[in-house]
């Protein structure tokens, strides 16, 4: 089964647990993630990705968020992002490769973004990917989620 979206937005910050800065584009490196983003490197949660419609859904209770407010990389739209099983891809632009490593995340103590945004769903709702193959990734450009039916989930 095969699902389509876009890119929202591309965020980046040199620091963990902060809201991320929207940029106008990024640069995903192979078994690393977004270049000169704190959350690169080799382990199984390089990109972190989460929908536009989670974030209005903070927005529709009253908080003034807006896309890297929870420490996304990447905000996707038209996706149910916890919804795609682990393992599988997701294709974005003409290059990029990524594969879904982790569904949410389990925080531990509330973090920096839980005090500045009022909430973090990132927890809840944000999903976690490893890249497979890079390339420069910006808003607008088309994502096709292929979903691991082999995952038991």
């Amino acid at each position: 089964m095969t699902k389509e979206g876009i890119v929202e937005a591309v965020c980046i910050s040199d620091k963990k647990g902060v809201r991320k800065d929207k940029t106008e584009k990024g640069e995903l490196l192979e078994n690393f993630g977004l270049k000169d983003d704190a959350h690169g490197g080799d382990w199984h949660r390089q990109v972190s990705l989460l929908a536009i419609e989670s974030i209005k859904k903070m927005q529709d209770l009253g908080l003034e968020v807006d896309c890297g407010d929870f420490g996304e990389n990447i905000v996707t739209k038209g996706v149910s992002l916890t919804e795609i099983p682990l393992e599988s891809k997701i294709f974005v632009g003409d290059e990029i490769v990524l594969k879904v490593t982790q569904i949410g995340k389990e925080c531990h103590d509330r973090c920096a973004i839980y005090y500045q945004a009022g909430d973090c769903i990132m927890p809840r709702e944000g999903i976690f990917a490893e890249v497979i193959e890079g390339g420069t990734v910006k808003k607008g450009d088309p994502l096709k989620v292929e979903r691991n039916e082999q995952s038991g989930e």
